[in-house]
């Protein structure tokens, strides 16, 4: 495995952020995309070296430019890496909002299944970072799928909804759902989930739902230590948040 350095690594986990020009927009006076500023803002604040974002980033593909302008400018801005997995909302279809435009031209942004086949690897820290993207609007397993270890430090991703033991002999409609076997066969050393407004830890690993940033009101920060323990912890976002949101604890 590549060498690590021999100090602490900082990622900040968020997911659900549905930025648009609407709904979203108008619970943050008209900007879509306050939540994806306050999570960059606590990740500088967190001293993060990487944020990732566990899918439903965009609530759809049908967004004004002016938007997708200002998100691509508010992370290049950050200047710390971005990895993004597409969720059911914004999928990594052909015409997805990170082909061409703006988003297109972030240095720091890496989307999987777009950018990125399905892993991103910042090999100076030792920490690979991989997950399966949605690719369209369909039903599908998020861990179906598992990807050998060969860095120090691996975190998976996933969009989906978590249920101890899934039942997956009907399949009416989409539900993308994560078991708790599927999550302990990743090995990985912490598992960052998105799909559920509020945060929770799930299963007998190290797997978290971050919650999104108006619900929950707080971003995940995961401490990889240096003596190979991981701490979990939650960070407040400064946003104005939806007035009946609730925290979830």
């Amino acid at each position: 495995m590549p060498f690590a350095p021999s100090r602490d690594i900082v990622l900040v986990h968020s997911s659900d952020l549905h930025m648009d020009h609407d709904y979203t927009a108008r619970l943050h006076g008209g900007d879509g995309t306050a939540g994806l500023s306050g999570v960059l803002a606590a990740a500088r604040a967190a001293a993060a070296d990487v944020v990732v974002l566990a899918g439903d980033t965009f609530d759809c593909h049908r967004l004004p430019t002016d938007l997708l302008e200002r998100a691509a400018a508010i992370i290049s801005a950050a200047a710390l890496p971005v990895v993004l997995l597409p969720g059911n909302h914004d999928p990594a279809v052909p015409d997805a909002v990170y082909h061409g435009g703006a988003l297109s031209a972030v240095d720091n942004l890496h989307v999987l299944g777009v950018t990125h086949d399905e892993a991103v690897l910042f090999a100076d820290i030792g920490l690979e970072i991989w997950g399966r993207a949605h690719r369209d609007y369909g039903d599908m397993i998020p861990f179906e799928w598992l990807r050998p270890r060969s860095t120090r430090w691996q975190i998976a991703m996933a969009h989906g909804h978590y249920v101890p033991l899934p039942d997956r002999t009907s399949r009416l409609r989409p539900s993308w759902l994560i078991g708790d076997n599927e999550l302990a066969a990743t090995g990985a050393d912490y598992i960052a989930l998105g799909h559920w407004n509020r945060p929770a830890k799930v299963g007998t690993v190290a797997a978290y739902y971050s919650g999104s940033p108006e619900y929950a009101g707080t971003v995940n920060v995961v401490q990889l230590c240096a003596d190979g323990k991981v701490a979990v912890t939650r960070a407040p976002l400064e946003i104005a948040r939806e007035p009946s949101a609730v925290d979830y604890t």
